[in-house]
């Protein structure tokens, strides 16, 4: 497979390369894949459960393809996944797709796990140390700590911004020993993300240590968590045919989107095949792309703090990838967009819980929220013009070409679940008037001491520190 750059498409260059280099430092652009191979048919036709592995291997041999052995690949696949993905049903129309069952809690297991096993597998005849480096704005450190930990020849940075993650959030970034270290940055995730990309390009430190991203800038986080859209949409095909007995049913994913890699990678599965139909990009109070579907321009803002901290990102890497995919009329064609603010996201909290039994945490409740709006009135009323304001709360005012789907109940949901409910358990308890259950692995990591070291918002400081204390 061949990729280039989102900024200039004459570069070509290999997966080894992407992975290793992160983003092209020379252009600051972000890597793709120059075509999208199409899945083996027999998984989409298939009236069975699919095996997840298998469908990751499948997915991912086209990728990696000359680069990659079969059997080294299948390996750290078996390796990354002793968990998958669970599709849930809540009503007969609306299935939770499940990504916390990993070591973390959350979904950036699925794509953090894949990219450490392949990082290490390209590095295992290096004699310098790989380092790498990640903004986090709340689940993406802890996974990439997990994932790296104690793995030869890499060490991880993790940069967050304080006082701006779950207390639970911070402890699963804070607490590491060994290779992984974490530093507390007094700014938000945007200045986080802006002094990890000024590393990329700043071609005196890349002289002097090997350097690499974690975040959704790079392409191996990206392409395995395609997996779970391919996987689920699959499930969800299969299960129609006796759940609501919708005869070959749109498939909507809703999204719950902060950097955009996520949805992303739906868009990569979608591209391979899977039977989705179209996408809702839900979001919380930094509406950054929202807005851009709705009136065309797309101006970055300052990150504001939200109960769904996750996705507190005022200028998204991804935009990038998304716009290099697709024109703005054919995002405008697959993507409802919407958000909600704090009050909303603890009310959608609530009447999830109300409706159907199941407590969700905050980034999912706004995509589920979004998913029952859209089905009771909201999308309906987009087409008979009711338009409403974009700079407000709600479905934003862009009718993709599946809605009528949704208006004549011939479509299902597939809703994100991207993290625990425990991991925001202040925020779940004062919305749903019920604490949520603590899985063992994230209980014991409170109980562990605080190691992450507080630093300015400025490059400089930043240069200093990784120039005297990482191994070149």
């Amino acid at each position: 497979m061949v990729y280039t750059d989102t900024r200039d498409k004459t570069v070509r260059t290999d997966f080894r390369t992407a992975v290793i280099n992160g983003m092209n430092a020379a252009t600051g652009g972000l890597y793709i894949p120059t075509a999208y191979p199409e899945i083996d048919k027999t998984y989409l036709e298939q009236t069975a459960d699919p095996s997840f592995r298998e469908i990751a291997f499948a997915m991912s041999k086209p990728y990696t393809d000359g680069e990659i052995q079969d059997s080294d690949l299948d390996a750290i696949i078996q390796d990354a996944y002793p968990f998958i993905s669970h599709v849930v049903p809540i009503d007969p129309v609306t299935y939770v797709l499940e990504l916390f069952h990993g070591p973390t809690c959350a979904f950036k297991d699925f794509g953090a796990r894949f990219m450490a096993r392949v990082m290490a597998y390209f590095n295992r005849n290096e004699n310098d140390t790989l380092h790498i480096l990640v903004a986090t704005s709340g689940d993406t450190g802890s996974a990439v700590g997990s994932a790296f930990h104690n793995v030869e020849g890499l060490d991880v940075t993790i940069l967050y911004p304080e006082g701006k993650i779950s207390p639970l959030q911070e402890k699963q970034l804070s607490t590491f020993t060994g290779n992984v270290q974490a530093l507390k940055i007094k700014g938000t995730f945007d200045d986080c993300q802006k002094l990890v990309k000024t590393a990329f390009t700043d071609t005196e430190l890349r002289k002097q240590l090997r350097l690499s991203s974690a975040n959704s800038i790079n392409i191996s986080r990206l392409l395995p968590q395609s997996f779970y859209y391919m996987y689920s949409s699959i499930v969800v095909k299969n299960r129609c045919l006796y759940d609501n007995r919708i005869e070959n049913p749109a498939i909507i994913v809703v999204v719950p989107s902060g950097n955009f890699g996520n949805l992303t990678s739906g868009l990569i599965a979608r591209k391979m095949g899977a039977p989705i139909t179209g996408f809702v990009a839900a979001t919380n109070a930094n509406h950054t792309v929202p807005d851009w579907i709705a009136t065309g321009k797309y101006i970055p803002m300052p990150s504001v703090m939200t109960y769904a901290n996750a996705m507190d990102v005022g200028d998204p890497s991804n935009y990038e990838r998304i716009t290099a995919m697709y024109t703005l009329d054919e995002v405008r064609s697959l993507f409802a967009s919407y958000w909600l603010d704090n009050n909303g996201i603890m009310e959608a909290i609530k009447d999830c819980l109300r409706k159907t039994g199941y407590i969700t945490d905050p980034h999912g409740a706004i995509a589920w929220k979004a998913w029952d709006d859209m089905r009771h009135g909201a999308m309906e009323n987009l087409l008979n013009g009711q338009k409403g304001d974009y700079k407000k709360p709600g479905l934003t005012p862009n009718i993709p070409d599946w809605a009528l789907a949704v208006t004549e109940k011939r479509a299902v949901g597939i809703v994100l679940e991207t993290a625990d409910p425990a991991k925001f358990s202040t925020t779940v308890r004062l919305a749903a008037g019920r604490e949520p259950a603590m899985p063992d692995r994230l209980s014991r990591v409170m109980a562990l001491p605080d190691r992450a070291i507080t630093m300015e918002n400025s490059y400089t400081d930043l240069k200093n520190w990784l120039t005297a204390n990482l191994k070149k």
